[in-house]
């Protein structure tokens, strides 16, 4: 009999594994109305409990730019419908599709509550709390340095450390400037070394929140389009910032065959970095023709954990700040200029279309130096994109997709595809759907409980 007992025991424990239904907790313990869940692949789920007693479950990442979804509101809009709303830039999430009025859809997950149980149907463990991870092994990609000699004013590095330093916006923009000038007329012409700062200096008059606390409307309103401004106006302010990191910071890199960059890696960020502090001009006055001022809002530093990510590593911050970030700002573009023209804000709809032409061209520099590298260092740049994604990139990389705009930076469509393909996939996976009966959850809750938690 007891071998019996044995037999049936794994035979339930199978089935409620194949079903693919995780048991996360007593309906008690989910009483805020959003509730993160851990996996075990890093796809996390928010848990909803609605004021009617529902529970819903979708990823937690905002397809858009991976916005921490259990951080939004619940909204009613419309019909009956229930949506969850992002914290950052407030795209809604109907509960029961995952379907977005912005064309976007998130995964959703089917979730029972069984005698005061609830389970989630999804093919990864779930967990409250996050699994304490070891360090990663640095990518192979790693390249040695030279020793850092005493530094020069007359160097590149030298200027592009002072500028990182530099704290108040517009000094910041105007060295910025000033530098690149000197540089393109060769008044600066080492490129030299210096030390990056840990993180660029910032006023201490900004209000700084973690990004999920900030919002910033859809634009149909004036006090929404200065807030979507300010928050742009933030994000090329830390742009700038990235595009002298990388130069002051990966210098002295050598690539695996013991060759320097080329002085043009160091001419095209030079050129971005004017990019961006011009774009900061442009969006710095035109929230000030509309009453208001840069610093009037709370900012985020949530760009800069990505280049905090990948400062060990130049192929990592090729592919995750300039790959993957600027080509995602090309895709969203379309839907943030049709919000002002819906407007008819035309003054803010100039400046987004200068911004987006400059924009191209950052993320073909970022491209062409990725390949280059790996061409030079015979690696197959698709799959080395892949492994860095993987390694290094907090988010998805969902629709909508920019193909024409990615194209224009030199993404032809073979690459495109074969670059996105894989992260596609995250919206499009199907994950089994086999149902559990009320009769199998009320025979087995302890299994589920031991074996899937």
């Amino acid at each position: 009999m007891d071998g019996f007992e044995r037999d049936l025991v794994c035979a339930l424990k199978e089935v409620v594994n194949d079903s693919n239904w995780q048991y996360v907790g007593v309906k008690d313990m989910f009483n805020s109305p959003c509730t993160k869940l851990y996996s075990e692949d890093g796809e996390h789920v928010v848990l909803v409990h609605t004021e009617d007693g529902r529970f819903w479950a979708m990823d937690s990442a905002c397809p858009h730019e991976g916005g921490p979804l259990e951080l939004g509101d619940i909204e009613d809009v419309g019909n009956g419908k229930l949506a969850l709303i992002c914290p950052w830039h407030h795209f809604d999430f109907c509960l029961d599709t995952g379907s977005s009025s912005t064309g976007l859809q998130n995964q959703v997950y089917e979730v029972r509550e069984f005698n005061g149980k609830i389970y989630i149907q999804t093919q990864s463990r779930l967990s409250l709390s996050p699994k304490t991870e070891t360090a990663a092994v640095p990518f192979d990609s790693l390249t040695p340095r030279l020793p850092v000699p005493v530094c020069s004013e007359d160097t590149l590095c030298f200027w592009a450390a002072k500028i990182l330093c530099t704290p108040e916006p517009k000094e910041k923009v105007a060295l910025t400037h000033q530098v690149q000038e000197q540089w393109n007329s060769g008044q600066i012409s080492e490129i030299g070394h210096a030390e990056a700062p840990e993180q660029p200096s910032r006023e201490e008059s900004l209000t700084v929140r973690e990004p999920g606390r900030i919002k910033r409307g859809k634009g149909g309103t004036l006090a929404s389009r200065i807030a979507l401004l300010h928050s742009l106006a933030n994000i090329e302010q830390w742009a700038i910032d990235l595009s002298w990191d990388i130069i002051v910071r990966f210098a002295t890199v050598r690539l695996q065959n013991r060759e320097q960059l080329p002085r043009e890696f160091f001419n095209d960020f030079v050129k971005v970095a004017g990019d961006e502090a011009k774009h900061y001009q442009l969006l710095e006055k035109r929230i000030t023709e509309l009453g208001s001022f840069f610093g009037s809002l709370p900012v985020h530093n949530g760009l800069w954990h990505s280049a905090a990510d990948t400062s060990h590593d130049l192929m990592a911050r090729l592919a995750i700040v300039h790959m993957v970030h600027e080509a995602r700002g090309l895709d969203v573009h379309p839907q943030t200029l049709a919000r002002f023209a819906a407007q008819s804000d035309e003054s803010s709809v100039k400046i987004l279309e200068v911004i987006y032409r400059d924009e191209i061209t950052h993320v073909a520099a970022g491209l062409r130096w990725f390949t280059y590298i790996c061409a030079k260092e015979k690696r197959d740049h698709v799959s080395t994109f892949h492994d860095l994604v993987k390694q290094h990139f907090k988010g998805y990389l969902k629709p909508p997709f920019n193909s024409e705009g990615r194209k224009t930076a030199g993404m032809t469509e073979e690459v495109t595809i074969s670059i996105l393909s894989l992260y596609r996939a995250v919206t499009e996976s199907l994950y089994t759907s086999f149902f559990i009966s009320d009769v199998l959850v009320s025979v087995v809750p302890s299994f589920s409980e031991a074996f899937l938690v």
